[in-house]
Protein backbone atom coordinates (compact mmCIF):
# COMPACT_ATOMS: atom_id res chain seq x y z
CA UNK A 1 0.00 0.00 0.00
CA UNK A 2 1.18 3.58 -0.71
CA UNK A 3 3.72 4.63 1.81
CA UNK A 4 1.57 7.80 2.49
CA UNK A 5 -1.69 6.11 3.36
CA UNK A 6 0.28 3.08 5.11
CA UNK A 7 1.86 5.28 7.51
CA UNK A 8 -1.78 7.56 7.75
CA UNK A 9 -3.33 4.42 8.83
CA UNK A 10 -0.88 3.06 11.57
CA UNK A 11 -0.32 6.25 13.30
CA UNK A 12 -3.87 7.48 13.29
CA UNK A 13 -6.37 6.61 16.44
CA UNK A 14 -8.41 3.25 15.49
CA UNK A 15 -11.66 4.72 14.24
CA UNK A 16 -15.60 3.54 14.77
CA UNK A 17 -15.38 1.82 11.56
CA UNK A 18 -12.05 0.13 11.86
CA UNK A 19 -13.52 -1.49 15.08
CA UNK A 20 -16.45 -2.59 13.33
CA UNK A 21 -14.56 -4.47 10.76
CA UNK A 22 -12.85 -5.85 13.53
CA UNK A 23 -15.68 -6.71 15.49
CA UNK A 24 -17.30 -8.19 12.21
CA UNK A 25 -14.08 -10.76 11.96
CA UNK A 26 -14.79 -11.86 15.53
CA UNK A 27 -18.32 -12.67 14.70
CA UNK A 28 -16.61 -15.06 11.84
CA UNK A 29 -14.22 -16.48 14.14
CA UNK A 30 -17.51 -17.38 16.17
CA UNK A 31 -18.87 -19.44 13.75
CA UNK A 32 -15.57 -21.58 13.84
CA UNK A 33 -15.96 -22.04 17.59
CA UNK A 34 -19.49 -23.49 17.28
CA UNK A 35 -18.81 -25.54 14.28
CA UNK A 36 -15.50 -27.12 15.69
CA UNK A 37 -17.38 -28.31 19.18
CA UNK A 38 -20.79 -28.78 17.29
CA UNK A 39 -20.57 -32.77 17.19
CA UNK A 40 -18.73 -32.76 20.50
CA UNK A 41 -22.42 -31.03 21.81
CA UNK A 42 -24.39 -33.41 19.57
CA UNK A 43 -22.12 -36.59 19.78
CA UNK A 44 -24.04 -38.58 22.76
CA UNK A 45 -27.38 -37.93 20.93
CA UNK A 46 -25.95 -38.81 17.39
CA UNK A 47 -24.69 -42.03 18.61
CA UNK A 48 -27.73 -42.95 20.23
CA UNK A 49 -30.15 -42.24 17.50
CA UNK A 50 -27.82 -44.45 14.67
CA UNK A 51 -26.05 -46.71 17.78
CA UNK A 52 -22.49 -45.83 15.91
CA UNK A 53 -19.74 -47.74 17.23
CA UNK A 54 -16.69 -45.51 18.88
CA UNK A 55 -14.72 -45.78 15.90
CA UNK A 56 -17.88 -44.59 14.00
CA UNK A 57 -18.21 -41.77 16.12
CA UNK A 58 -14.95 -40.52 16.36
CA UNK A 59 -15.11 -40.10 12.33
CA UNK A 60 -17.69 -38.32 12.56
CA UNK A 61 -15.85 -35.94 15.47
CA UNK A 62 -12.93 -36.44 12.78
CA UNK A 63 -14.55 -35.25 9.75
CA UNK A 64 -15.27 -31.14 10.35
CA UNK A 65 -11.46 -30.58 11.26
CA UNK A 66 -10.46 -32.38 8.01
CA UNK A 67 -12.78 -30.52 6.08
CA UNK A 68 -11.45 -27.28 7.67
CA UNK A 69 -7.52 -28.53 7.60
CA UNK A 70 -8.44 -28.74 3.26
CA UNK A 71 -10.28 -25.33 3.12
CA UNK A 72 -8.02 -23.59 4.65
CA UNK A 73 -5.09 -24.97 2.88
CA UNK A 74 -6.82 -25.15 -0.79
CA UNK A 75 -9.35 -22.07 -0.65
CA UNK A 76 -7.42 -19.61 1.18
CA UNK A 77 -4.94 -18.77 -2.18
CA UNK A 78 -7.82 -17.76 -3.88
CA UNK A 79 -8.53 -14.97 -1.52
CA UNK A 80 -4.85 -13.88 -2.75
CA UNK A 81 -6.13 -13.76 -6.24
CA UNK A 82 -9.74 -13.12 -6.32
CA UNK A 83 -9.90 -11.24 -3.08
CA UNK A 84 -10.92 -11.72 0.53
CA UNK A 85 -14.49 -10.48 0.56
CA UNK A 86 -15.49 -12.42 -1.59
CA UNK A 87 -14.26 -15.39 -0.58
CA UNK A 88 -15.44 -14.92 2.79
CA UNK A 89 -19.21 -14.17 1.72
CA UNK A 90 -18.53 -18.05 -0.23
CA UNK A 91 -17.92 -19.69 2.46
CA UNK A 92 -19.96 -18.21 5.10
CA UNK A 93 -22.55 -19.34 2.37
CA UNK A 94 -21.52 -23.65 2.02
CA UNK A 95 -20.61 -23.57 5.69
CA UNK A 96 -24.38 -22.13 6.82
CA UNK A 97 -25.89 -24.49 4.10
CA UNK A 98 -24.17 -27.33 5.08
CA UNK A 99 -24.60 -26.68 8.44
CA UNK A 100 -28.45 -27.05 7.27
CA UNK A 101 -28.66 -29.56 5.05
CA UNK A 102 -26.78 -31.96 8.64
CA UNK A 103 -29.73 -31.22 10.28
CA UNK A 104 -31.70 -33.24 7.42
CA UNK A 105 -29.03 -36.01 7.39
CA UNK A 106 -30.12 -39.76 7.08
CA UNK A 107 -27.05 -41.96 7.59
CA UNK A 108 -23.71 -41.14 9.49
CA UNK A 109 -21.84 -41.43 5.77
CA UNK A 110 -24.11 -38.19 4.76
CA UNK A 111 -23.52 -36.35 8.17
CA UNK A 112 -19.69 -37.23 7.43
CA UNK A 113 -20.17 -35.85 4.01
CA UNK A 114 -21.70 -32.75 5.07
CA UNK A 115 -19.27 -31.83 8.29
CA UNK A 116 -16.42 -32.31 5.66
CA UNK A 117 -18.45 -29.66 3.08
CA UNK A 118 -19.20 -27.48 6.16
CA UNK A 119 -15.22 -27.49 7.47
CA UNK A 120 -14.33 -26.44 3.76
CA UNK A 121 -16.28 -23.23 4.64
CA UNK A 122 -15.18 -22.66 7.73
CA UNK A 123 -11.56 -23.00 6.82
CA UNK A 124 -11.75 -21.14 3.89
CA UNK A 125 -13.40 -17.81 6.32
CA UNK A 126 -10.47 -18.34 8.94
CA UNK A 127 -7.84 -17.58 6.80
CA UNK A 128 -9.27 -14.15 5.17
CA UNK A 129 -11.05 -12.57 8.47
CA UNK A 130 -7.13 -12.71 10.70
CA UNK A 131 -6.03 -10.74 7.31
CA UNK A 132 -8.42 -8.55 7.43
CA UNK A 133 -8.31 -7.88 11.10
CA UNK A 134 -4.71 -7.23 10.78
CA UNK A 135 -4.95 -4.71 7.57
CA UNK A 136 -7.56 -2.75 8.74
CA UNK A 137 -5.97 -2.17 12.48
CA UNK A 138 -3.70 0.91 13.53
CA UNK A 139 0.45 -0.42 14.47
CA UNK A 140 -0.01 0.20 17.96
CA UNK A 141 -3.74 -2.02 18.02
CA UNK A 142 -3.07 -4.72 15.57
CA UNK A 143 -1.87 -7.44 17.85
CA UNK A 144 -4.95 -6.42 20.22
CA UNK A 145 -7.59 -6.70 16.82
CA UNK A 146 -6.20 -9.82 15.80
CA UNK A 147 -6.55 -11.13 19.17
CA UNK A 148 -9.44 -10.01 20.00
CA UNK A 149 -11.19 -11.19 16.56
CA UNK A 150 -9.86 -14.80 17.23
CA UNK A 151 -12.01 -14.26 20.69
CA UNK A 152 -14.73 -15.09 18.84
CA UNK A 153 -13.93 -18.95 18.75
CA UNK A 154 -14.07 -19.31 22.34
CA UNK A 155 -17.58 -16.75 22.51
CA UNK A 156 -18.86 -19.39 19.63
CA UNK A 157 -18.14 -22.33 21.67
CA UNK A 158 -19.50 -20.67 24.99
CA UNK A 159 -22.55 -19.20 23.89
CA UNK A 160 -23.20 -21.87 21.56
CA UNK A 161 -22.61 -24.58 23.55
CA UNK A 162 -24.99 -22.81 26.33
CA UNK A 163 -27.21 -22.92 23.28
CA UNK A 164 -26.58 -26.14 22.23
CA UNK A 165 -27.85 -28.49 25.47
CA UNK A 166 -30.88 -26.27 25.29
CA UNK A 167 -31.90 -26.96 22.13
CA UNK A 168 -30.82 -30.78 22.76
CA UNK A 169 -33.19 -30.80 25.78
CA UNK A 170 -36.39 -29.05 24.08
CA UNK A 171 -35.90 -30.02 20.08
CA UNK A 172 -33.09 -33.16 19.42
CA UNK A 173 -29.78 -32.97 17.97
CA UNK A 174 -30.79 -31.60 14.67
CA UNK A 175 -31.68 -28.38 15.96
CA UNK A 176 -28.20 -27.94 17.12
CA UNK A 177 -26.62 -27.94 13.63
CA UNK A 178 -30.18 -26.02 12.26
CA UNK A 179 -28.78 -23.13 14.74
CA UNK A 180 -25.90 -23.30 12.91
CA UNK A 181 -26.76 -22.96 9.66
CA UNK A 182 -29.14 -19.48 10.51
CA UNK A 183 -26.20 -18.55 12.86
CA UNK A 184 -24.24 -18.29 9.89
CA UNK A 185 -26.63 -17.35 7.20
CA UNK A 186 -26.91 -14.62 9.52
CA UNK A 187 -23.61 -13.89 9.81
CA UNK A 188 -23.14 -13.87 5.59
CA UNK A 189 -25.86 -11.22 5.65
CA UNK A 190 -23.58 -9.33 8.18
CA UNK A 191 -20.74 -9.47 6.31
CA UNK A 192 -22.48 -8.59 2.86
CA UNK A 193 -23.14 -4.86 4.16
CA UNK A 194 -20.51 -4.34 6.72
CA UNK A 195 -17.00 -6.18 5.79
CA UNK A 196 -15.01 -4.26 3.26
CA UNK A 197 -12.40 -5.44 0.66
CA UNK A 198 -8.51 -5.71 1.99
CA UNK A 199 -7.12 -2.40 1.19
CA UNK A 200 -4.04 -4.22 0.51
CA UNK A 201 -5.62 -6.54 -2.17
CA UNK A 202 -7.12 -2.91 -3.87
CA UNK A 203 -3.43 -1.70 -4.05
CA UNK A 204 -1.91 -4.84 -5.19
CA UNK A 205 -3.73 -7.20 -7.44
CA UNK A 206 -6.33 -3.84 -8.56
CA UNK A 207 -9.32 -5.46 -9.67
CA UNK A 208 -12.15 -3.71 -11.73
CA UNK A 209 -13.08 -0.26 -9.66
CA UNK A 210 -10.36 -0.83 -7.36
CA UNK A 211 -9.92 3.07 -7.17
CA UNK A 212 -13.64 3.53 -6.31
CA UNK A 213 -13.73 0.97 -3.90
CA UNK A 214 -10.66 2.18 -2.58
CA UNK A 215 -12.10 5.51 -2.24
CA UNK A 216 -14.76 4.43 -0.73
CA UNK A 217 -13.36 2.62 2.33
CA UNK A 218 -10.93 5.34 2.68
CA UNK A 219 -13.39 8.14 3.29
CA UNK A 220 -15.04 6.11 6.02
CA UNK A 221 -11.58 5.82 7.60
CA UNK A 222 -11.27 9.37 7.58
CA UNK A 223 -8.97 10.02 5.22
CA UNK A 224 -8.78 11.97 1.95
CA UNK A 225 -10.10 10.35 -1.40
CA UNK A 226 -7.08 9.32 -3.82
CA UNK A 227 -6.86 10.90 -6.93
CA UNK A 228 -5.20 7.67 -8.49
CA UNK A 229 -4.31 4.12 -7.57
CA UNK A 230 -0.53 3.85 -5.17
CA UNK A 231 1.80 2.82 -6.97
CA UNK A 232 3.17 -0.61 -6.00
CA UNK A 233 6.46 -2.35 -6.48
CA UNK A 234 8.11 -5.74 -6.29
CA UNK A 235 11.53 -6.94 -6.24
CA UNK A 236 12.37 -9.69 -9.01
CA UNK A 237 13.45 -12.10 -6.71
CA UNK A 238 11.48 -15.21 -8.67
CA UNK A 239 8.68 -15.65 -6.31
CA UNK A 240 5.86 -14.05 -7.65
CA UNK A 241 6.76 -16.16 -10.53
CA UNK A 242 5.96 -19.31 -8.28
CA UNK A 243 2.36 -20.51 -8.80
CA UNK A 244 0.07 -20.48 -5.14
CA UNK A 245 1.63 -22.06 -2.42
CA UNK A 246 4.70 -22.69 -3.36
CA UNK A 247 5.13 -18.64 -3.43
CA UNK A 248 5.16 -19.41 0.43
CA UNK A 249 8.73 -21.41 0.14
CA UNK A 250 10.93 -19.21 -1.94
CA UNK A 251 13.98 -18.79 -0.55
CA UNK A 252 13.09 -15.41 0.92
CA UNK A 253 10.18 -16.58 2.55
CA UNK A 254 11.06 -20.13 3.09
CA UNK A 255 12.53 -20.01 6.69
CA UNK A 256 9.61 -17.77 8.26
CA UNK A 257 7.05 -19.97 6.66
CA UNK A 258 8.58 -23.34 7.91
CA UNK A 259 8.41 -21.61 12.06
CA UNK A 260 4.84 -20.35 11.12
CA UNK A 261 4.05 -24.11 9.86
CA UNK A 262 5.41 -25.73 13.01
CA UNK A 263 4.82 -23.26 15.50
CA UNK A 264 0.88 -23.74 14.31
CA UNK A 265 1.57 -27.54 14.37
CA UNK A 266 2.97 -27.87 17.18
CA UNK A 267 0.59 -25.52 19.04
CA UNK A 268 -3.38 -26.87 17.78
CA UNK A 269 -1.70 -30.02 18.85
CA UNK A 270 -1.79 -29.32 22.26
CA UNK A 271 -4.53 -26.72 21.98
CA UNK A 272 -7.10 -29.39 21.36
CA UNK A 273 -5.57 -32.07 23.30
CA UNK A 274 -6.54 -29.75 26.30
CA UNK A 275 -9.79 -28.72 24.56
CA UNK A 276 -11.30 -32.01 23.94
CA UNK A 277 -9.56 -34.50 26.40
CA UNK A 278 -9.64 -32.29 29.95
CA UNK A 279 -13.32 -33.28 30.75
CA UNK A 280 -12.83 -36.84 29.83
CA UNK A 281 -9.17 -37.04 31.71
CA UNK A 282 -10.11 -35.16 34.68
CA UNK A 283 -13.51 -37.26 35.20
CA UNK A 284 -11.34 -40.23 34.98
CA UNK A 285 -8.78 -38.40 37.48
CA UNK A 286 -11.49 -38.28 40.64
CA UNK A 287 -13.73 -35.81 39.07
CA UNK A 288 -17.39 -36.24 38.57
CA UNK A 289 -18.30 -36.37 34.76
CA UNK A 290 -20.52 -33.18 35.73
CA UNK A 291 -17.56 -31.34 37.22
CA UNK A 292 -15.39 -32.78 34.12
CA UNK A 293 -17.56 -30.77 31.71
CA UNK A 294 -17.55 -27.69 34.52
CA UNK A 295 -13.93 -27.75 33.66
CA UNK A 296 -14.39 -27.29 29.49
CA UNK A 297 -16.75 -24.73 29.77
CA UNK A 298 -13.93 -22.83 32.23
CA UNK A 299 -10.98 -23.74 29.48
CA UNK A 300 -13.64 -21.48 26.70
CA UNK A 301 -14.34 -18.76 29.29
CA UNK A 302 -10.66 -18.41 29.92
CA UNK A 303 -9.53 -17.99 26.45
CA UNK A 304 -11.56 -15.02 26.21
CA UNK A 305 -9.19 -13.31 29.00
CA UNK A 306 -6.45 -14.51 27.45
CA UNK A 307 -6.67 -13.17 23.77
CA UNK A 308 -7.47 -9.86 24.99
CA UNK A 309 -4.80 -10.17 27.84
CA UNK A 310 -2.43 -11.17 25.28
CA UNK A 311 -2.61 -8.75 22.74
CA UNK A 312 -2.81 -5.97 25.33
CA UNK A 313 0.58 -6.63 26.00
CA UNK A 314 1.75 -7.18 22.82
CA UNK A 315 0.57 -3.60 22.21
CA UNK A 316 3.92 -2.99 24.63
CA UNK A 317 6.26 -5.75 23.98
CA UNK A 318 7.35 -7.35 21.03
CA UNK A 319 4.48 -10.08 20.47
CA UNK A 320 6.78 -13.47 19.87
CA UNK A 321 8.64 -13.00 22.77
CA UNK A 322 5.28 -12.70 24.85
CA UNK A 323 3.75 -15.57 23.41
CA UNK A 324 7.19 -17.94 23.96
CA UNK A 325 6.18 -16.64 27.60
CA UNK A 326 2.58 -17.91 27.56
CA UNK A 327 3.79 -21.36 26.15
CA UNK A 328 5.98 -22.01 28.86
CA UNK A 329 3.75 -20.97 31.55
CA UNK A 330 0.56 -23.09 29.79
CA UNK A 331 3.09 -26.28 30.23
CA UNK A 332 3.89 -25.94 33.84
CA UNK A 333 0.35 -25.28 34.77
CA UNK A 334 -0.61 -28.69 32.96
CA UNK A 335 2.09 -30.17 34.65
CA UNK A 336 -0.03 -29.44 37.77
CA UNK A 337 -3.86 -30.26 36.80
CA UNK A 338 -4.40 -33.59 37.33
CA UNK A 339 -2.81 -33.66 40.68
CA UNK A 340 -5.91 -31.00 41.95
CA UNK A 341 -8.09 -33.39 40.95
CA UNK A 342 -8.41 -33.86 45.18
CA UNK A 343 -9.38 -30.27 45.37
CA UNK A 344 -12.47 -28.56 43.39
CA UNK A 345 -11.78 -25.80 43.58
CA UNK A 346 -8.25 -26.25 42.49
CA UNK A 347 -9.14 -28.01 39.42
CA UNK A 348 -11.47 -25.83 38.51
CA UNK A 349 -9.34 -22.22 39.16
CA UNK A 350 -6.58 -23.97 36.85
CA UNK A 351 -8.53 -25.21 34.24
CA UNK A 352 -9.84 -21.39 33.90
CA UNK A 353 -6.30 -20.56 33.67
CA UNK A 354 -5.36 -22.89 31.28
CA UNK A 355 -8.00 -22.03 29.07
CA UNK A 356 -6.40 -18.01 29.25
CA UNK A 357 -3.15 -18.77 28.60
CA UNK A 358 -3.79 -21.85 25.64
CA UNK A 359 -6.25 -20.02 23.77
CA UNK A 360 -3.83 -16.67 23.87
CA UNK A 361 -1.12 -19.20 22.15
CA UNK A 362 -2.99 -19.59 19.53
CA UNK A 363 -4.60 -15.91 19.12
CA UNK A 364 -0.85 -15.34 19.25
CA UNK A 365 0.00 -17.07 16.26
CA UNK A 366 -2.84 -15.19 14.12
CA UNK A 367 -1.30 -12.17 14.71
CA UNK A 368 1.79 -13.21 13.96
CA UNK A 369 0.80 -15.18 10.97
CA UNK A 370 -0.07 -11.70 8.85
CA UNK A 371 2.80 -9.99 9.33
CA UNK A 372 5.30 -12.87 7.75
CA UNK A 373 4.05 -12.27 4.05
CA UNK A 374 3.88 -9.09 2.16
CA UNK A 375 -0.39 -8.62 0.79
CA UNK A 376 0.28 -10.69 -1.90
CA UNK A 377 0.40 -13.95 -0.57
CA UNK A 378 -0.52 -13.13 2.82
CA UNK A 379 -4.04 -14.79 2.72
CA UNK A 380 -2.22 -18.13 1.33
CA UNK A 381 0.73 -17.50 3.66
CA UNK A 382 -2.22 -17.28 6.75
CA UNK A 383 -3.95 -20.20 5.79
CA UNK A 384 -1.49 -22.68 4.79
CA UNK A 385 -0.30 -21.62 8.19
CA UNK A 386 -4.10 -22.58 9.63
CA UNK A 387 -4.40 -25.42 7.72
CA UNK A 388 -0.73 -27.22 9.19
CA UNK A 389 -1.97 -26.36 12.58
CA UNK A 390 -5.77 -28.09 12.04
CA UNK A 391 -3.40 -31.11 10.64
CA UNK A 392 -1.62 -31.11 14.18
CA UNK A 393 -5.43 -30.88 15.69
CA UNK A 394 -6.62 -34.05 14.16
CA UNK A 395 -3.39 -35.94 15.05
CA UNK A 396 -3.60 -35.04 18.71
CA UNK A 397 -6.51 -37.14 19.66
CA UNK A 398 -5.27 -39.97 18.06
CA UNK A 399 -1.91 -39.68 19.68
CA UNK A 400 -3.47 -39.18 22.31
CA UNK A 401 -5.95 -42.44 22.23
CA UNK A 402 -2.73 -44.49 21.25
CA UNK A 403 -0.93 -43.44 24.11
CA UNK A 404 -3.91 -44.20 26.63
CA UNK A 405 -4.20 -47.51 24.83
CA UNK A 406 0.07 -48.56 26.12
CA UNK A 407 -0.99 -47.35 29.62
CA UNK A 408 0.10 -43.89 30.23
CA UNK A 409 -1.52 -42.52 32.72
CA UNK A 410 -3.59 -38.77 32.67
CA UNK A 411 -0.57 -37.36 34.54
CA UNK A 412 2.06 -38.62 31.51
CA UNK A 413 -0.06 -37.16 28.83
CA UNK A 414 -0.64 -33.61 30.50
CA UNK A 415 3.59 -33.67 30.90
CA UNK A 416 3.69 -35.04 26.96
CA UNK A 417 1.51 -32.43 25.75
CA UNK A 418 3.21 -29.82 28.13
CA UNK A 419 6.62 -30.64 26.39
CA UNK A 420 4.54 -29.65 22.82
CA UNK A 421 4.27 -25.84 24.38
CA UNK A 422 7.78 -25.68 25.23
CA UNK A 423 9.10 -26.64 21.73
CA UNK A 424 6.36 -24.17 20.56
CA UNK A 425 7.78 -21.36 22.78
CA UNK A 426 11.37 -22.19 21.41
CA UNK A 427 9.88 -21.89 17.84
CA UNK A 428 8.16 -18.52 18.26
CA UNK A 429 11.07 -17.37 20.02
CA UNK A 430 12.70 -17.69 16.54
CA UNK A 431 10.47 -15.77 14.58
CA UNK A 432 12.49 -11.95 13.82
CA UNK A 433 9.88 -9.51 14.75
CA UNK A 434 10.34 -5.85 15.41
CA UNK A 435 8.59 -3.43 17.38
CA UNK A 436 6.32 -3.32 20.75
CA UNK A 437 3.47 -4.64 18.38
CA UNK A 438 4.93 -5.28 15.23
CA UNK A 439 6.03 -3.57 11.84
CA UNK A 440 3.34 -2.52 9.13
CA UNK A 441 2.34 -4.66 6.57
CA UNK A 442 5.01 -5.22 4.30
CA UNK A 443 4.83 -5.46 0.36
CA UNK A 444 6.62 -8.19 -1.35
CA UNK A 445 9.73 -6.76 -1.50
CA UNK A 446 9.90 -5.76 2.20
CA UNK A 447 8.81 -8.80 3.24
CA UNK A 448 11.48 -10.71 1.28
CA UNK A 449 14.10 -8.46 2.83
CA UNK A 450 12.73 -8.94 5.94
CA UNK A 451 12.81 -12.71 6.10
CA UNK A 452 16.92 -12.04 5.99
Amino acid sequence: MEQSLRAQLDQRPMTTFQWSVVGVCMALNMIDGFDVLVMAFTASAVSGHWKLSGSELGFLLSAGLFGMAAGSLLLAPLADKLGRRPLILACLAVAGLGMLASAWSQTPTQLAVLRVITGLGVGGILACSNVIASEYASLRWRSLAVTLQSTGYALGATIGGSIAVWLLAHHGWRSVFMFGGVASLAVLVLAWFALPESLDFLVVKRPANALQRLNAVVRKLGVPALASLPSFATADTGQNQRPGPLQLLAPELRRPTILVWLSFFAVMFGFYFVMSWTPKLLAASGLTPEQGVTTGVLLSLGGILGATLLGLLAARFAIHRTLAIFMVITAVLLCFLVGSSGALWVSYTLAFLIGVFVNACVAGLYAIAPVVYGSDVRATGVGWGIGIGRIGAIVSPLVAGGLLDAKWSPAQLYLGYGLAFVLSAVIVSLHRIAGPSFAGHRSASESAVAAH
